[in-house]
């Protein structure tokens, strides 16, 4: 018979939205802070790249044509998307042995790190092929950095999360991308317009990138400060495993698991697209200005922001599946082939309605993608399968959209670029259909810290209580 002191798995204390939030932990408004400050920082990094590559590529990568450069300029940033699942795969599983923290703050160092390098490199006229191969190390840190940040935040975030609010804390990872990504396109907003072509191919470029890696020391210290997730603490006592002993757990007992989150974050080809290089794809296509076209790209941003969160927040209270992602797959792919078709007509408005409309349905497939992708695994395998199943679904399509886009348009096939983004996102939703609903209203299979204390403390007392009539027979003789 079960033990009396043993928490079902489904608690309602756990999984119904009536439940009262338990009481907040201390720190854990640092936490918070810890886990979106750290995930700003290194998507900050990330994206100034594939924003300014337009800029530098001819500086660094010397070539007789712009195309050319540009294109050897995007091979390079997608080497950083070649390391992360190697990262992924490799590294994941320490944070599941070793603990979210110790992984995030060694993240955010190497993302700081590459972004300074990048921004101190001497341009190829000065140091020849030194330029190109100190950016593709720059890359490779960068890579190695992104590709065990997002699966490690994720769960560090809905780990500290109250039962009934893990799509609210889940969604402050992509809010922080989405800030990221405005401060990013704010930047390279601010000076492409404030300095003239030439100072700005000879050093204007380079200070969004030494900003990045200045701020990073900030998202490290706060890292450093900040708690382990009580959770994977919590998963810790009752089962210690090797790295490579939990991944062949992950591959033998969570299979189905691994594909939906795959397919979760697959459209990730339509975020670095849009996110990367929507205003370069602008640029070539309808010649609009690229200093414009980053400023309308920073006002779309600013509703991906809003809409995160919100989203998060809702999916506590209406579910995560049938709202999120479905809608925002279907969005995807009704949206984006008339939208890239509106932007031939000028107009900035026109560039903001375009870039607004898709960050919308980009903010509600992201809104809740990572607490569900948290929800699919166990404590003591998540790190591991998120990062295992998402980054080599975002070195596969993220890394690349910004090269096959710049390709597409070359070859003057401009509108294959919403083809392309539409017949992945399309794949996706069918998956999307097998997912669990994993929302409030559904019981939850994540046991919260306290109950598997609980459990570990009773089988403890069991053991105890079994054992000590032994012992004092033991004594007797």
């Amino acid at each position: 018979m079960e033990n009396a002191m043993t928490p079902s798995r489904c608690a309602p204390s756990a999984s119904t939205p009536d439940s009262a939030d338990p009481a907040p932990r201390k720190g854990q408004a640092r936490n918070l802070l810890a886990g979106t400050v750290g995930h700003f920082v290194e998507w900050y990094d990330w994206y100034i790249y594939g924003l300014l590559a337009s800029v530098f590529s001819a500086q660094i990568f010397p070539s007789g044509s712009q195309f050319a450069s540009l294109i050897a300029a995007f091979l390079t940033y997608a080497i950083g998307f070649i390391v992360r699942p190697l990262s992924g795969i490799v590294i994941s599983p320490l944070a599941d042995r070793y603990g979210r923290r110790r992984v995030l703050s060694l993240a955010v160092s190497g993302m700081a790190l590459g972004a300074l390098i990048i921004g101190l490199t001497p341009p190829y006229a000065t140091i020849g092929y030194f330029a190109p191969i100190l950016f593709v190390v720059a890359r490779i840190l960068q890579g190695i950095s992104a590709g065990v940040e997002g699966q490690s935040a994720i769960a560090y975030m809905v780990e500290h999360a109250p039962a009934n609010r893990r799509g609210f804390f889940g969604s402050f990872t992509n809010m922080a991308s989405g800030l990221a990504t405005l401060a990013a396109t704010g930047a390279a907003a601010t000076v492409t317009s404030l300095f003239a072509a030439d100072a700005l191919a000879s050093y204007g470029w380079r200070i969004p990138f030494i900003v990045g890696g200045v701020i990073g020391v900030a998202g490290l210290i706060l890292r450093a400060r900040s708690d382990e997730s009580p959770e994977f603490e919590a998963s810790t006592l009752v089962e210690q495993k090797s790295a490579p002993a939990k991944l062949l757990q992950l591959l033998r007992e969570h299979p189905k698991a691994l594909l939906q989150t795959a397919a979760l974050s697959a459209p990730a080809v339509a975020y670095y697209t849009w996110a990367t290089f929507l205003p370069t794809y602008a640029n070539l296509t309808s010649g609009r200005d690229l200093s414009s076209a980053l400023a309308g790209s920073a006002i779309g941003l600013a509703l991906l922001v809003v809409v995160v969160p919100a989203g998060g927040y809702l999916s506590d209270r209406l579910g995560r599946r049938k709202i999120f992602p479905i809608i925002g797959a279907i969005g995807m792919i009704v949206l984006f082939y008339p939208l890239l078709l509106l932007l031939q007509a000028p107009g900035f408005g026109v560039y903001v309605i375009v870039a607004a409309s898709g960050w919308v349905v980009l903010g509600i497939w992201q809104a809740v993608y990572p607490t569900i992708q948290a929800e699919l695994f166990p404590a003591s395998v998540r790190v591991s399968g998120i990062g295992f199943a998402h980054q080599i679904v975002i070195a596969l399509f993220g890394g690349t959209a910004p090269l096959i886009a710049a390709a597409f348009v070359g070859a003057g096939r401009p509108m294959y670029v919403a083809i392309y983004m539409m017949v992945v996102v399309a794949l996706c939703l069918v998956v999307y259909f097998t997912l669990p609903e994993t929302g409030s209203r559904a019981p939850r299979e994540i046991v919260s810290a306290t109950d598997t204390i609980a459990v570990v403390m009773s089988e403890n007392s069991s053991t105890a209580a079994s054992s000590a009539p032994e012992q004092y027979e033991d004594s007797r003789s």
